[in-house]
């Protein structure tokens, strides 16, 4: 029996099926993401990320493009900005 050495290029990270490398938090209309839950349709976060909510998002990071985005944004709400 021998031993085989792989080159570097033939390692292969393998990912699970179920997004395990993408599980953040992201910020999105709360009536978009209402929306979906019942209706299982996208929803597009500040970010671009586009997913269908299925987790509960306190179990998780939050995205740093949407956390970044969301603290440029005017304090405030839509129609109440300075």
């Amino acid at each position: 029996m021998s031993t085989k050495i792989l080159p570097e290029g033939d390692v292969r990270q393998e990912l699970s099926n179920d997004g395990d490398h993408e599980r953040f938090a992201h910020y999105a209309d709360k009536h978009k993401i209402t929306e979906s839950l019942v209706t299982g349709t996208p929803v597009r976060a500040i970010c671009g990320k586009i997913w269908v909510p299925s987790r509960d998002p306190s179990k998780y990071p939050v995205c740093p493009e949407c956390k970044e985005i969301y603290a440029g944004l005017p304090k405030g709400g839509p129609g109440k900005g300075e």
